[in-house]
């Protein structure tokens, strides 16, 4: 089994031909974590899971989802909801289902910023908005899927002063940090992150070329991958999103993340099996509510 542990199948994007997209993934014996990012996705995702075995969803407000501005991901073309974290709605979502695994995804997010607006004032929302997610997961026993984009720094100093121990759940035997997904960063964003405890999660990016512009930020990216502790590495597509090297241009599809542990075990120098193996292992152990 391989384990998809971050897509979006129930976007609209999938809406036209679900049922064939799911066929393929049976096909590569895919099991799937489908993340919601705001009240009406959350829903759909929790709807998916509960219609098939090998689904499972994450619950919560995305935090570009909680401004209103234009996002264009990929040829997808959106304005976001303004929408505000409705602690019960995300709460009864979680008691109805025992597929939901997790909660988020949450974060912070300098990349899509209000024009009429300070990034200072916007990161100091969303972090509001994190720490009521925090505060779910916590009631819940759940781990977190944390979304982050131009603001590791950021993130990391907000996580250090919160200090470790307001991290941890209600139940001490499990590991409810989570896992900090599409992970983009350097070593060293990546080391602080381990070091309090929570995993990494890679897409498609690992599998393209630098960028001629900016070639650094992917050297840094496989560093990470070329060091990280196998035991806190997961492997996801953020489908519809980041399709692999392979299929650019194409809609990304949940089972395309078999290419990302190919480019894994070719950096380790490891076989796919072990990686999906590993990766597989992981994933069970921080969604540890996984029946």
């Amino acid at each position: 089994m391989i384990f998809d542990t971050h897509c979006h199948l129930q976007f609209k994007s999938f809406d036209s031909d679900r049922p064939s997209v799911i066929r393929r993934c049976d096909k590569k014996k895919l099991i799937m974590n489908i993340v919601g990012t705001q009240a009406e996705t959350s829903k759909r995702a929790v709807e998916l899971a509960e219609k098939y075995d090998n689904m499972y969803a994450t619950v919560g407000l995305h935090p570009i989802q909680h401004d209103e501005v234009v996002v264009e991901e990929e040829g997808d073309k959106f304005k976001s909801k303004n929408e505000e974290f409705d602690f019960d709605y995300y709460s009864q979502l979680i008691e109805r289902s025992k597929k939901v695994i997790a909660v988020g995804e949450t974060g912070m997010d300098a990349y899509h910023v209000p024009k009429d607006k300070d990034l200072k004032e916007v990161l100091g929302e969303q972090w509001k908005l994190f720490l009521r997610h925090l505060e779910l997961a916590q009631k819940y026993s759940l781990p977190l899927v944390i979304h982050v984009r131009d603001c590791h720094n950021e993130m990391i100093k907000r996580l250090s002063a919160q200090g470790g121990s307001a991290l941890g759940g209600q139940d001490q035997n499990v590991n409810t940090k989570g896992v900090f997904h599409c992970f983009s960063g350097t070593w060293g964003q990546a080391q602080e992150y381990l070091n309090m405890g929570f995993y990494l999660g890679f897409t498609g990016v690992i599998t393209f070329p630098p960028k001629k512009t900016d070639p650094q930020s992917q050297l840094d990216l496989l560093e990470v991958i070329e060091k990280i502790p196998l035991e806190k590495l997961l492997i996801e597509t953020d489908a519809p999103y980041l399709a692999p090297q392979k299929y650019r241009g194409e809609r990304c599809e949940p089972w395309m993340v078999h290419d990302v542990a190919e480019k894994i075990a070719e950096i380790r120098e490891m076989s796919v099996e072990e990686i999906e193996n590993i990766t597989n292992e992981n994933a069970n152990k921080l969604f540890y509510k996984i029946k």
